[in-house]
């Protein structure tokens, strides 16, 4: 029989709405920037806090002339403490503008002092304990502001850094750690910028990634719909049709105006229950049992309870496999067994009619790949069809699907 298509969300069963698509789960908005900022806040808090005591430790090991030991001890306890509050205030709250600023604004001063901080014996080489800070303020700038406000910051401490080692008589060490301090401004200027335009590249990928995911999701519930209304027409209006055509029903019988109303109900009724709600799976069955009065059937329904929406689909799955039977094999014995252990359900409808080559059913038949297979599919079953030629058919759902 050919498929009866109907355009998702345009035309669908009298009555029944389809379903929309499923919400997308909450996934970050810009994860790769976010996993960035979070590094690029830890890595300085964590440089400027050991940094700082490391340079204090370092500070007091040398106070011979020209330093000023006093003005050392506060520069010392300013400089340490400031160390400790960047590093609680930045985990608490973020490297803001602001608090960069400070930290570049005290780097300058230290820088400056270096005359009466530094001892002359320590300045060269550029190991000092000033050095030491100035680059460890060049480095967190960089990486907690951005460029058009990293460079600058990073170019006045380099200008106070070389200022202060000439104040000191130290020219070669103010050009060597000058140098130092410039190029460590570059490279992690660049360093950044690359990271961030990487991380922006990544976000968009993600976000494509997302909307292409999305898209399947809607095609699929898209598919699914149709699907669904479809095997709901076949099992109702187009068979109910096609008994009146094969004479199976008389236009004028009481069994044309029960099926034609069973049909109503079913296009116009709401969607199958929730699957936390079990009933038996028997009462399903008779009720799909009423609707062939003619068939001669032997039955064996044990008491299996299913899910709702499981126990609807058998059921449905059943009245599609009878249907097949009153269609292509009129006059055939039936036999139909409801078995269940441990939550599983098994239904088995057999006939003894002329059977059929299962691999030789054209693909716009629509019976049992979708109002039998697909159906059973869609429950997280499954349906297996055994027949042949001259000796019946087979039809055995099962679920849940445990290949």
């Amino acid at each position: 029989m050919p498929v009866v298509t109907t355009p998702y969300l345009t035309v669908g069963a009298p009555g029944r709405p389809t379903a929309p698509p499923p919400p997308s789960p909450p996934v970050p908005d810009n994860p790769a920037a976010d996993a960035l900022a979070r590094v690029f806040t830890t890595l300085p808090i964590v440089l400027r806090l050991t940094c700082g005591i490391a340079g204090a430790a370092a500070a007091l090991a040398v106070r011979s002339e020209p330093v000023d030991p006093t003005l050392l001890a506060v520069a010392v306890v300013v400089l340490t403490g400031w160390s400790g509050w960047f590093a609680w205030r930045g985990h608490r709250s973020g490297l803001t503008g602001r608090l960069v600023a400070v930290d570049v604004a005290l780097t300058v001063v230290a820088c400056l002092l270096i005359p009466r901080l530094v001892a002359a014996e320590v300045l060269p080489g550029e190991v000092s304990w000033v050095a030491i800070l100035a680059s460890t303020s060049v480095i967190v700038a960089q990486l907690a502001l951005r460029s058009r406000w990293a460079v600058p910051a990073g170019l006045l401490v380099t200008g106070a850094y070389a200022v202060g080692a000439h104040l000191a008589g130290n020219d070669v060490e103010a050009i060597a750690h000058a140098t130092t301090l410039t190029v460590q401004t570059a490279s992690g200027t660049a360093l950044a910028v690359v990271l961030r335009r990487s991380s922006r590249r990544a976000d968009r990928a993600f976000a494509e990634r997302q909307r292409v995911a999305r898209d399947a999701v809607i095609a699929r519930t898209a598919r699914e719909a149709e699907r669904r209304q479809n095997r709901d027409l076949h099992d109702t209006v187009l068979s109910t049709l096609t008994m009146v055509g094969l004479g199976a029903v008389r236009a004028d019988s009481v069994l044309l105006r029960e099926r034609a109303a069973a049909d109503l109900r079913t296009l116009t009724g709401p969607d199958l229950p929730a699957l936390a709600a079990t009933v038996p799976v028997a009462d399903r069955l008779r009720a799909v049992l009423a609707r062939f009065p003619d068939l001669p059937l032997t039955t064996e329904l044990g008491p299996v309870t299913a899910p709702a929406a499981v126990a609807g689909a058998v059921a449905d799955s059943t009245f599609a496999a009878l249907a097949n039977v009153v269609r292509h094999a009129p006059g055939a014995a039936v036999r139909l067994r409801l078995a269940g252990v441990a939550g599983t359900v098994v239904v088995e409808v057999v006939d003894d009619g002329p059977g059929f080559d299962p691999v030789g059913v054209p693909a716009h038949r629509y019976g049992l790949r979708e109002s039998v297979r697909g159906r059973m599919a869609a429950a997280g079953g499954r349906a297996t069809v055994d027949s042949a030629p001259g000796r019946g058919t087979r039809i055995t759902l099962e679920w849940p699907d445990d290949r």
